[in-house]
């Protein structure tokens, strides 16, 4: 299916269709390790908590987190993302293979496997230690090649770009899911969008679009702003995740807005990967942006009322539709 396609089809996708549905995820995937303890007492050593440690449990982030969602929602998963050789990169290929995504991971052993580990006390995170390193361009390099032999299999590719550095090579990545037509998603990072120029839709919250194009002070601004960025990079839609004020997705056809659904917000970690994964799941099975985009809504507002990284099954998607 073209991405032109992907913009004008409208019925919304059944199980069955999703399930046929086949997402190429691309960028950098992480393990989340959740440390969980009592708290008694403040140290003698200086005035910070200490944290009895009491449970330990171990979760899939970053790209592998979107992946997840994708495959939750029913639609087909794989996963390419550039890890080391390493206890964690091990860890982090069982897991996600358990959860029914196809890993392919280009290993570096001179790469740290990025792991976020995260101390929680009294259901209140405490602290985040981060372990990461850069992946090399020999590695890099190997991971195109690879991207070539999957994209022929998938409908529709998702870059999940968190900065670091594993989609070095995007630019050359989205002309060549382009060129085969090719629905073309990115979660952006940092303040050069001219890379991900092509791209059937952008993602950035209010946060990294202001980085990008500056700050607003009107919607008209807002739009004017927006759609210029569009235009200039090539891209079918961009979708402004707005948190409290819900998502707009600003096309060729103008601009429409979605409010927040009202939810208890319990933890917002991983609501963005919820949102491209819904999209770009539903993309894969016929969707057009526009109808895709309230349930991308929807499921954003489901994760954000569980704790840490989570997703949103069909059935809490489509079941009160």
């Amino acid at each position: 299916m073209t991405p032109t396609a992907a913009l004008l089809r409208h019925p919304l996708p059944t199980r069955e269709q999703l399930a046929e549905a086949r997402v190429l995820v691309v960028g950098d995937a992480m393990l989340d390790r959740y440390w969980y303890g009592a708290v008694d007492r403040i140290s003698p050593e200086a005035p910070v908590p200490v944290v009895r440690v009491t449970r330990e449990e171990e979760r899939i982030g970053g790209a592998a987190n979107v992946a997840y969602n994708i495959v939750t929602l029913g639609a087909q998963a794989a996963l390419l993302s550039v890890v080391g050789e390493d206890e964690a990169s091990h860890r982090l290929e069982q897991l996600v293979a358990a959860t029914g995504i196809a890993p392919h991971f280009g290993r570096d052993p001179r790469m740290r496997t990025t792991v976020k580990l995260r101390v929680i006390g009294r259901q209140q995170q405490l602290l985040r230690m981060d372990f990461e390193t850069t992946p090399e361009h020999e590695t890099l390099a190997s991971q195109s090649a690879r991207f070539a032999e999957l994209l022929p299999q998938h409908a529709a590719v998702l870059f999940s770009d968190y900065g670091k550095g594993g989609l070095a090579h995007v630019e050359q990545m989205i002309a060549a899911a382009c060129a085969a037509g090719k629905a073309v998603l990115i979660d952006p990072k940092g303040s050069d969008y001219s890379r991900y120029r092509g791209a059937t839709l952008i993602t950035p919250n209010r946060a990294e679009l202001q980085q990008v194009v500056g700050s607003w002070r009107s919607e008209d601004e807002l739009r004017e702003k927006a759609q210029g960025l569009r235009r200039q990079l090539a891209l079918q839609g961009l979708l402004l995740t707005r948190s409290e004020e819900g998502m707009t997705l600003y096309d060729a056809h103008g601009d429409t807005h979605v409010a927040a659904r009202a939810r208890e917000v319990f933890d917002v970690t991983g609501a963005g990967d919820t949102v491209i994964a819904t999209m770009a799941a539903l993309v894969a099975a016929g969707c057009s942006l526009r109808d895709a985009m309230p349930l991308a809504n929807k499921a954003g507002a489901v994760v954000v009322g569980k704790f840490g990284t989570a997703t949103a099954s069909y059935d809490e998607l489509f079941g009160s539709e």
